[in-house]
């Protein structure tokens, strides 16, 4: 894998490769994720500053504590994994989820590395969150949700979910006026490679 200290400050690092799950694992371990643009042509980024959620550190609105106090979603982890990122991938204003990713990342959820969590009203999937378990890091990589609060619900589970399993770090790769207000914050790459570093010496199970 390329240094990501060699990215450009937009963060791109590299074009080209391929989406085989070693290379994917590779550049998680490395600081780098893939992203394909419009046209559906790979990429390697590391952007600086990286985003992340502390998972001492998300922000329940009151709104969201009532919502999971009134128990009418249930929440399962790895139930439906192709029917979350198809969900994630259905965007009316388009998607980086090319053909190509969908089925690597499936592909790394059958090797035992990608996982999910869905949010469900009855037998109705009402949105749900996957992403990449390495080490003591979790690559949260998209969410999305059919019903109001049902992503960040989803979000609050994965975070109790890493916190009981032991893993330490929440890479959201990018911030968002949204994610911030759920307690995202960015860290400059220098400080994210330190932190996945140890990260990655954890040996937990997702």
């Amino acid at each position: 894998m390329p240094d990501p200290s060699a990215a450009l400050p937009s963060g791109l690092l590299a074009g080209g490769g391929d989406l085989e799950p070693g290379t994917i694992l590779a550049a998680y371990r490395a600081g780098i994720f893939p992203w394909p643009d419009a046209t559906g042509t790979l990429y390697w980024w590391s952007p600086d500053p990286r985003a992340v959620l502390p998972l001492d550190g998300m922000h329940v609105s009151h709104s969201l504590r009532r919502t999971l106090r009134r128990g009418r979603l249930t929440i399962t982890t790895d139930r439906a994994f192709a029917d979350v990122i198809a969900g994630c991938a259905d965007r009316a204003d388009g998607t980086w989820i090319t053909p190509e990713m969908l089925v690597a990342y499936t592909r790394l959820h059958e090797l035992g590395w990608a996982h999910s969590v869905e949010v469900w009203d009855g037998d109705r999937l009402a949105g749900g969150l996957y992403g990449v378990a390495v080490g003591g890091l979790f690559a949260a990589e998209s969410m999305f949700h059919r019903v109001r609060d049902a992503s960040k619900m989803a979000l609050v589970a994965l975070v109790e979910h890493l916190l009981s399993r032991g893993l330490a770090l929440l890479d959201v790769q990018l911030r968002t006026p949204h994610l911030a207000s759920l307690g995202v914050v960015e860290v400059p790459r220098v400080e994210y490679l330190r932190r996945l570093a140890a990260a990655l010496a954890r040996r937990p199970t997702f």
